[in-house]
């Protein structure tokens, strides 16, 4: 019997922390549309990403592979032409992978230029968007810079009536002062008022207007539709009424000790100096950005209880994966940071909740697991989910689907892989460091959370004694034993295959030992061994002698 038609609706909030739903256990900021998808599936509490920052952490989830395998280490850093995607496997089966949103993606055009690919080729318009058929792209990121910015939604808000010139920088993330003027959305003292645009034309209503969009003009073909939305990031500004939800009362307290300070880890100090870090340690500043930051996120889930409402009526919701999550977290002044980038739990671990439509998933609905999950397992979920056959050599996470199911006890990985490389930052600069010697590499099992700093002495957690890792064991003498235990582990995750995608095990299982059936006689002295060997392995069987 065919299988019925399987979707996947794959929504990616950007920089949203774990702890900001109330299904993680925040205490004030009230989501229940999230917690509905929550009730329905299964909450995954210790997800993590490959790569604390936009760009890496995108490209693993893209291709299912580690940061050190596709080679994509920092934002606008191109992921290589014939680097293998979500898109390519998914293709092979008959399935759309459509990107409605944000990829952070960067075209490989010199790649493409040396191979003959044009970026307005079928090939070329996939290679160039990282395996996406591309339904409508948003970055965020206007006005200029690296990634292109979306005339389709500064001609949406021009139709509604905003006045350009870049509506989005203009109207969805600018305040207006009291005599008219213009106030950047950027600056972080202006997070507190409202942005110019009505809330029914700000970013995340839009994006998944353009999903629904999608949907009422899809043909038959099943599809993965990354909604990927570009919020709560920065700029930190949000509509009425979001914008005075919140107040300084709601906003928890920082995560920090003046501890840290004193003789941190050098790399540690160094993004504690960074602007960033010194606005989001002034609690005025903490005061007006966190309040935004909660009413963005509000906005989204109650865009999330609009979604849910579109898919019930389109009848999607019985046949439809629908998975929420995030690229990476936002430190907002714990540990003394802002931004990302770190590997504190609220920089790299990441909400995650996953609807499985399935009856084998009934079991698990309204669950939480506790397993170490990586961003690399979701694009071998998705292969599976849709009946097709996970490659283990090109996609080195795994699929979630025995998890979901939770038929039986489920032999799980002992360790997470997180990388950064921070040649880009101005650490690098204050440590006078070569680009080849900015690397972070972090590897977590359910106690220990080790980060090896090239150049420098490592970093140690103990989450179960610190869960809010305020104190860093990397130089303490009584601990060498767990560093040198987490160092080998990580040492002996590095030595692995990382790179072989073109051939599988099963493959070079298959072309062990062929030598002889392919007429290489390599070894063999006379034409008698050659004979014998022949007949030893099957060849010549009616030559046997009596």
């Amino acid at each position: 019997m065919a299988q019925e038609k399987r979707n996947v609706l794959w929504i990616m909030c950007d920089q949203l922390r774990f702890d900001y739903l109330s299904c993680y256990g925040h205490p004030h900021l009230h989501t229940p549309n999230i917690g509905r998808l929550a009730s329905r599936g299964v909450k995954f509490n210790r997800a993590y990403v490959q790569s604390p920052i936009c760009g890496p952490s995108r490209m693993s989830f893209y291709t299912g592979r580690y940061v050190r395998s596709h080679g994509s280490t920092w934002n606008g850093i191109p992921l290589r032409v014939g680097e293998p995607t979500l898109g390519d496997h998914l293709q092979e089966i008959g399935v759309r992978n459509v990107l409605i949103g944000k990829t952070h993606m960067r075209a490989d055009s010199e790649g493409m230029e040396r191979l003959g690919i044009q970026m307005d080729s079928y090939i070329g318009a996939r290679v160039s968007e990282c395996g996406f058929e591309v339904f409508e792209r948003d970055d965020g990121l206007h006005p200029d810079g690296p990634y292109s910015p979306n005339p389709v939604y500064d001609s949406y808000l021009e139709e509604q009536g905003y006045e350009g010139p870049n509506q989005w920088e203009r109207w969805a993330n600018s305040a207006e002062g009291e005599d008219g003027e213009i106030l950047s959305g950027w600056l972080l003292g202006h997070a507190d008022k409202p942005a110019r645009v009505k809330a029914e034309h700000s970013e995340t209503p839009y994006m998944i207007k353009r999903f629904k969009d999608f949907v009422e003009t899809a043909d038959e073909r099943p599809w993965c539709v990354h909604l990927s939305l570009i919020k709560p990031h920065w700029p930190y500004i949000v509509p009425a009424p979001y914008h005075n939800m919140y107040g300084p009362e709601h906003v928890a307290a920082p995560v920090r000790s003046e501890a840290e300070r004193q003789a941190p880890h050098p790399v540690f100090s160094a993004f504690m100096n960074e602007r960033v870090s010194k606005a989001f340690s002034n609690d005025e500043t903490r005061e007006k950005v966190i309040p935004a930051y909660m009413g963005l996120i509000k906005q989204i889930d109650d865009e999330i209880g609009d979604l849910l409402a579109f898919m019930e009526e389109k009848q999607l919701l019985g046949n439809t994966m629908i998975v929420f999550t995030s690229d990476h977290g936002d430190y907002l002044g714990d540990h003394w940071l802002g931004e990302k980038e770190l590997f504190h739990e609220p920089s790299v671990k990441v909400p995650l909740i996953i609807v499985d439509p399935r009856s084998e998933a009934d079991a698990s609905r309204g669950s939480s697991c506790d397993e170490l999950i990586e961003g690399i397992d979701l694009a071998p979920t998705f292969v599976e989910f849709f009946g097709g056959t996970v490659k283990p050599n090109v996609l080195e996470g795994r699929s979630l689907l025995p998890l979901l199911e939770a038929s039986e006890q489920v032999k799980w990985r002992e360790f997470v892989i997180s990388e950064y490389d921070y040649s880009m930052r101005r650490a690098r600069l204050d440590l006078d460091l070569p680009v080849s010697d900015c690397r972070l590499a972090m590897i977590m099992d359910k106690r220990w959370k080790y980060v090896h700093a090239e150049g420098f002495r490592p970093m140690l957690f103990d989450l179960q004694e610190d869960p809010d890792e305020l104190t860093d064991l990397g130089d303490h003498p009584d601990y060498a034993g767990e560093r040198e235990r987490m160092n080998n582990a990580l040492f002996a995750w590095y030595r692995r295959h990382h790179t072989r995608v073109t051939m599988t095990d099963e493959q070079i299982i298959a072309a062990s030992g062929k030598e002889l059936h392919a007429g290489v006689l390599i070894g063999y002295t006379d034409e008698e061994e050659v004979a014998q060997a022949r007949r030893e392995v099957g060849l010549d069987r009616d030559t046997e002698p009596a």
